[in-house]
């Protein structure tokens, strides 16, 4: 019996735990077998109220309540681009903690959306050339700059970049250029693999005028992406100090279908054994010796 979870970083905002759920429910149709929706953090605090009376769940205790019902194998499919100190930090001492308790669980992480160690999926960069697409003026060329939240690891900042010149070749001359940005980094000059950030993008010459459409890459809307979050903040500050500027955001990946189509090729590797981020294998049990 195994027990799989789609699992996001996590959020206070209850309009991520709705997306997080919409994406596992998707999964679900497609693979024919139950993703759960999961947060390593955060979630589990949102009123129950306001995601319709549900209680958003975390992982860890998720899990655990998966392996007193049963299962022996759980399977976490991260929603996340890239590989966060969350999913090689955070997740597998959870799941070590986990395997203490019941050690016949086996447990395997998926690659990210984003499988830097894969081949060339040029299917992330076609969805947000899909959604700046979507945004482009009728007449005169948009600048792009692909924002993400920014991240104190250089591999997910790497992921970003990729995504990018990826982003570039797919738009070619519908757009003028395309410019990588980050929404906020951390101080010191050992995170300034992060610039440039996005408010200081919207004030250099190329991109302080005209059109500048922002490819959004998050997944899910929170105080980051939401509705009057942190990138629109930053864009109305800019649009107020450029008053020929006007800033444009795409939706975002999550809310895509190709999303779902991307997650369900990593689950499936993972589940055949093919490719994945993480594997902990199940302890040798005796008779007698589930658990303490």
């Amino acid at each position: 019996m195994r027990a799989i979870f789609l699992v996001d970083n996590g959020s206070l905002r209850p309009q991520a735990t709705h997306n997080l759920r919409r994406v596992a429910a998707a999964l679900s149709e497609t693979l024919g077998e139950t993703v759960q929706a999961a947060s390593l953090l955060h979630s589990n605090k949102i009123p129950a109220e306001e995601v319709d009376g549900i209680p958003a769940i975390t992982l860890g205790p998720a899990a655990e309540r998966s392996a007193e019902a049963g299962a022996t194998e759980i399977i976490v499919l991260p929603f996340f681009f890239g590989p966060s100190k969350a999913l090689t930090g955070y997740l597998p001492e959870r799941m070590a903690a986990l395997q203490a308790r019941f050690l016949n669980v086996s447990v395997r992480v998926a690659q990210p959306l984003v499988d830097e160690l894969g081949n060339n999926d040029l299917r992330l960069a076609q969805l947000l050339a899909d959604n700046v697409r979507a945004q482009l003026p009728e007449q005169g060329a948009a600048k792009v700059a692909l924002v993400d939240h920014g991240s104190p690891i250089p591999d997910v900042t790497a992921v970003r970049n990729r995504l990018a010149g990826q982003l570039s070749v797919l738009l070619g001359d519908d757009v003028r250029c395309v410019a990588a940005a980050s929404m906020e980094r951390r101080d010191g000059d050992e995170y300034r693999f992060n610039e440039p950030l996005l408010e200081h993008l919207l004030d250099t010459p190329e991109f302080s005028s005209g059109h500048v459409v922002l490819a959004m890459l998050f997944l899910s809307p929170g105080r980051h992406a939401g509705e009057g979050g942190d990138i629109a903040e930053i864009c109305a500050a800019a649009e107020q100090r450029h008053s020929g500027l006007k800033v444009t955001t795409t939706a975002l990946v999550g809310e895509h279908q190709g999303s779902v189509e991307i997650l369900h090729s990593r689950l499936r590797q993972a589940l055949d054994g093919e490719r994945f981020l993480l594997e902990m294998p199940a302890q040798t049990v005796k008779d007698g010796e589930q658990k303490s």
